[in-house]
């Protein structure tokens, strides 16, 4: 089991007034699973992936990740956490636009303290990966958005974290590119990563194997995606559309 979350709860403290935003979360996801997380805008997903990307500390509960129980740990301890264990990617892609693709990749391999060869190599090994061999030297301006995408699915990669956590990746992206963004996701799932994803986009959610569903701070539902859609044959169709 790669995260186990006992009886989480969060709450937030504004004044005298106190906000619930999460009760009761009980949650285990195991190695290698591909898990979409849903709900609407105040539901607590949000606040969910901030605790599993070990960017927040839940008020009440537990919450494991890679056997390391975070709950305990302090801001310089979530730190070392989130660079080793978590790989992220966001809606937004999050590059730094005056360097390259493959500078940007290196970037977590430099606060990890790891020597320039090895970063290349790694980095080199993490562009291969999502596609973008032939685009090292190109830097985000140069780049389409599911391009730049990919380039932050690789950087997320180069530590080889116990999860990667995706908050809404393909919510910037046209059809075409969010098809090639969960054809990376779904490929590497095949590799044996584990990816929890966060989206409002119940088609992207049923690229997955399984949704959790929240609402008002609950875990509503807890459902396994029986046919997932695979992004490949989406993709098929639509070059036969066009």
């Amino acid at each position: 089991m790669i995260i186990s979350i006992k009886d989480l709860g969060k709450v937030y403290k504004n004044g005298q007034i106190e906000v619930e935003a999460l009760r009761n979360v009980d949650v285990n996801i195991d190695k290698e699973e591909f898990v979409a997380i849903m709900g609407p805008s105040g539901s607590g997903k949000s606040t969910l992936m901030n605790i599993i990307g070990c960017l927040d500390k839940s008020t009440t509960g537990e919450y494991w990740l890679d056997g390391v129980n975070i709950s305990t740990l302090n801001e310089t301890e979530l730190a070392r956490v989130r660079n080793r264990k978590i790989g992220f990617v966001f809606q937004s892609f999050n590059l730094l636009p005056r360097i390259t693709a493959l500078q940007n990749v290196e970037l977590p391999m430099i606060y990890a303290g790891v020597g320039a060869k090895e970063r290349r190599k790694r980095a080199m090994l993490a562009l291969e990966r999502v596609g973008l061999e032939k685009r090292v030297h190109h830097k985000p301006n140069e780049m389409s958005g599911g391009q730049k995408q990919r380039v932050a699915i690789a950087r997320s990669l180069v530590n080889s974290p116990a999860i990667i956590l995706a908050d809404e990746p393909t919510g910037n992206l046209d059809s075409t590119a969010g098809e090639e963004i969960m054809t990376v996701f779904q490929d590497l799932n095949r590799e044996g990563v584990t990816i929890v994803l966060v989206t409002h986009e119940p088609d992207i959610a049923e690229h997955t194997k399984r949704v959790l569903r929240f609402k008002d701070g609950m875990l509503r539902s807890d459902e396994i995606v029986q046919n997932p859609l695979d992004a490949r044959s989406v993709l098929s169709q639509y070059k036969e559309e066009a």
